[in-house]
């Protein structure tokens, strides 16, 4: 098995970002990189002349999450408007028009983050609409959700409910102690099980290996060959993915992270996590790194920031925080004696830098037992003056890039103010200090499934315009979300989805760029994206797939 690539436009990806015409690969390894001049090969290898047509690098995601989008097929599309009323009499005709008989629990996506300026949704405004049945409405930021009573009380929720995560995962509350009907990140998870038993219908969202087959076939078709899912709850993913594996239809690298919320449940995780590696893993499925939040959004007004929030009464609010730093050193030093690597959201200022802190606290008290790898995803509002710490400290940051274009709309300037909100998003400085930057997708619907397209995310980070929710022009020349500078130049958005986030899954050695030894994964695109303009980056189209060798996706 092999094949010779000729007469192409090949960007190798390499430490020096070399070009060459010609790949020739053998046995699912690449043997030759180079002029076709030089290269000398076995008849017996199919020969395809690509007419100048680009070869780059399998993309690597390496922050998304197939397991949620699988699970969204369900869910019922709201019409894109900040009008509460239109978003209201949406719901209400949906339910007159499906009864509960037919449809006993209603889950709604998105309404925009920023619909509720003035306060905040409740749920006995989402009652006037449906009050039949539970229902549930999940914003744009995908961090919060707005429920009704019957929602509320299937899950048995009251004053006296605890929190799971306090600040974090949690139910927004009245002066009273009352839920409101708005809850933070995926608090419902914990109390959903309730919901089902109770109405005696679970929706169609199990991880079969069809389901979540739709996924990874998107991925694959789009340039993907390696896959980093960002959130792992149990193993119902991870049974999938290797029935996929065993029938020769996962045609990715897949990696997953176990979530953790505390030290405490540490011992436990990691337990669950060995166990996992040793069940799942082979050659395409690996299980070896933990997940934390380490706040919340910047839409919600819950990251940890430095700077009190512009958004509440006392002017002293600096947002919520899962750990300080005493407590994620301990979980570093933690995972460090297990072997276990730790991917960390978090998008705060305050946040980045505890992260920072416990980093180092950790590296000085291991020296160099210290072998953990650090990702910190999202990282949009970075003090400038910690710039410069995941470079000396290893770090790895990983950044959406469809993000960039001002995907949420303006809601983190209501809690961030003008300042913070005009620099969030900037990447290049922290990449000029010589820190790894991977990039990714961070989809969870299917709502958005398509935005998973690498050349989406490219285009958005090199205009920072977002082509399907683009800023007013009127406010926004352009509609380029700011600062302009901040947009990322062609070879680092390349390098980002290749070499980068293979770095990050600890592929580096095998996969990420074009390079004699590693495996054959290898994209071909009909049009040479070093070349078209950068608001066309999405117009391009993958003609062709290689993964280990084999022709997966397309035609040469």
């Amino acid at each position: 098995m092999g094949m010779v690539l000729t007469n192409a436009r090949v960007y190798t990806v390499d430490a020096h970002m070399s070009t060459a015409d010609t790949v020739v690969i053998d046995d699912e390894v690449i043997t030759y990189v180079g002029p076709a001049a030089s290269c000398s090969v076995a008849d017996t290898l199919p020969v395809y002349d690509l007419g100048g047509r680009s070869v780059v690098p399998g993309f690597v995601d390496s922050h998304t999450h197939p397991a949620m989008v699988s699970q969204s097929f369900w869910h019922v599309r709201l019409p894109w408007t900040t009008d509460v009323d239109e978003i209201l009499a949406f719901i209400r005709e949906y339910a007159q028009a499906h009864p509960p008989e037919e449809v006993p629990f209603l889950y709604f996506e998105y309404y925009p983050s920023a619909t509720f300026r003035e306060g905040a949704p409740t749920k006995e405004l989402l009652d006037t609409a449906v009050s039949d049945r539970p229902c549930l409405c999940q914003d744009f930021s995908e961090h919060e959700h707005w429920v009704n009573t019957r929602m509320l009380e299937l899950m048995e929720i009251t004053r006296d409910t605890p929190d799971p995560v306090p600040g974090l995962e949690m139910f927004v509350r009245d002066e009273n102690g009352e839920p409101t009907g708005l809850l933070r990140e995926l608090v419902h998870l914990h109390f959903i099980d309730r919901v089902y038993e109770k109405i005696g219908w679970t929706p169609p969202q199990e991880l079969t290996p069809d389901r979540v087959g739709r996924f990874f076939r998107f991925m694959t078709e789009h340039g993907v060959t390696a896959v980093f899912e960002a959130l792992v709850d149990d193993d119902e993913i991870l049974r999938a993915v290797s029935e996929l594996d065993r029938r020769g239809e996962l045609n990715v690298y897949y990696q997953g992270a176990l979530r953790f919320r505390r030290r405490s449940e540490l011992p436990e995780v990691i337990r669950r996590l060995k166990e996992y590696h040793a069940r799942y893993s082979g050659p395409h499925i690996s299980v070896n790194a933990l997940k934390l939040f380490l706040d919340g959004t910047n839409e919600s007004g819950n990251s940890a920031v430095l700077a009190p929030t512009c958004s509440h009464a006392s002017d002293t609010r600096h947002g919520d925080i899962g750990m300080e730093v005493d407590e994620l050193t301990a979980c570093f030093v933690d995972c460090n004696r297990e072997g276990v690597d730790v991917h960390i959201h978090l998008v705060g200022d305050r946040a980045f830098r505890v992260a920072c802190d416990a980093v180092e606290a950790a590296r000085a008290t291991l020296g160099s037992q210290w072998r953990t790898q650090v990702t910190l995803a999202h990282c949009e509002l970075v003090d400038p003056a910690d710039m410069h710490r995941p470079a000396e400290l290893g770090i790895i940051v990983n950044w959406t890039a469809h993000w960039a274009g001002g995907y949420f709309g303006e809601g983190a300037r209501t809690h961030l103010g003008d300042e913070r909100w005009n620099r969030m998003y900037r990447f290049t400085e922290i990449v000029d200090c010589g820190a790894v930057l991977a990039l990714s997708s961070d989809v969870v619907t299917g709502y958005e499934l398509h935005r998973g397209n690498p050349l989406f995310g490219m285009q958005v980070a090199a205009t920072r315009v977002d082509p399907e929710y683009p800023l007013d022009p009127s406010v926004y020349p352009g509609s380029v979300r700011p600062p302009a500078q901040a947009a990322l130049p062609r070879d680092l958005l390349v390098r980002g989805y290749t070499i980068n986030g293979a770095t990050q899954m600890r592929l580096a050695d095998r996969m990420g760029s074009l390079e004699v030894g590693k495996v054959a994964n290898v994209v071909v695109l009909n049009q040479d994206l070093f070349a078209v303009p950068a608001d066309s980056l999405a117009e391009i189209k993958v003609e062709a797939v290689v993964f280990e060798g084999r022709v997966v996706a397309g035609a040469l």
